[in-house]
């Protein structure tokens, strides 16, 4: 996701380390489920005016919107 971000012209981390391990659990092994999930994840944290992604609401996102 890093890359992604440093691609993109991105500057400041936006998913924390506990974050990016509750995604990683999530998906088991699938690159499409990473970025669905982390997707969602972005949009709900735009709607909250959030900057930083934490372990916390990846698991929100997870239990509310994804299967």
């Amino acid at each position: 996701m890093n890359t992604h971000l440093a691609y993109a012209g991105g500057k400041d981390e936006i998913f924390t380390d506990s974050a990016l391990d509750e995604l990683h659990k999530y998906a088991v092994g699938s690159a499409r489920a990473v970025n669905k999930a982390a997707t969602h994840c972005l949009m709900h944290a735009a709607q909250r005016a959030k900057k930083l992604i934490d372990d916390t609401m990846v698991k929100t996102v997870i239990d509310a919107e994804l299967p």
